[in-house]
C-alpha cells in the first residue's frame, strides 16, 4: 500500500496516537493502584486488535495498522508481537529513576527508529511485519 501522506505528517500522528494510548496506559494505573500497570500493559499488548487494526489513539486520529503479508487489519497477535517492546518498557517504570530512564531510552530508540526508516516503522512493526497506514 502506497501512503500519500508526507512523512513528517504520519510520524507526528502516530506520536500523538500512542501519547493518546499511553494516557489511557496511565490512567488504568492510577485508577486500580496495584493492577493497574499490568492492565496498562495488557492495553497496550492488545490495543491495535480492539478496533480492526486500531487503538483508541489511532481509531481517533484515523490510523490503522495492516499485517503486510496477509494485507488485512492487525489482529490481537500482531498487536502483542508489534507492542512487545514498549509494553516490556513499561515494566521499568516500577523501578524508580533508573528504570525511568531505561524506559524513556526505549521510547526514544523506537521514535529514532521511526524517524529514520523510509517506511516510517519502528523496531515492532518489523517484528510483526506491520505497517501503519491511514483510513
Amino acid at each position: 500500500m502506497v501512503n500519500n501522506q508526507p512523512k513528517n505528517s504520519i510520524i507526528f500522528f502516530r506520536g500523538i496516537a500512542k501519547l493518546i494510548d499511553l494516557i489511557i496506559v496511565i490512567v488504568l494505573w492510577k485508577t486500580f493502584r496495584e493492577a493497574g500497570i499490568f492492565l496498562g500493559i495488557f492495553y497496550l499488548l492488545i490495543s491495535d486488535g480492539l478496533f480492526k487494526g486500531c487503538s483508541v489513539g489511532k481509531k481517533f486520529l484515523r490510523l490503522r495498522v495492516i499485517n503486510i503479508e496477509r494485507q488485512r487489519n492487525a489482529d490481537f497477535r500482531d498487536s502483542i508481537v508489534r507492542n512487545l517492546v514498549i509494553a516490556f518498557s513499561l515494566f521499568f517504570l516500577l523501578i524508580p529513576i533508573i528504570g525511568w530512564l531505561i524506559c524513556i531510552i526505549i521510547f526514544a530508540f523506537e521514535f529514532i527508529i521511526i524517524i529514520g526508516d523510509s517506511e516510517n516503522k519502528r523496531l515492532g512493526d518489523y517484528l510483526a511485519k506491520t505497517s501503519v497506514i491511514e483510513e
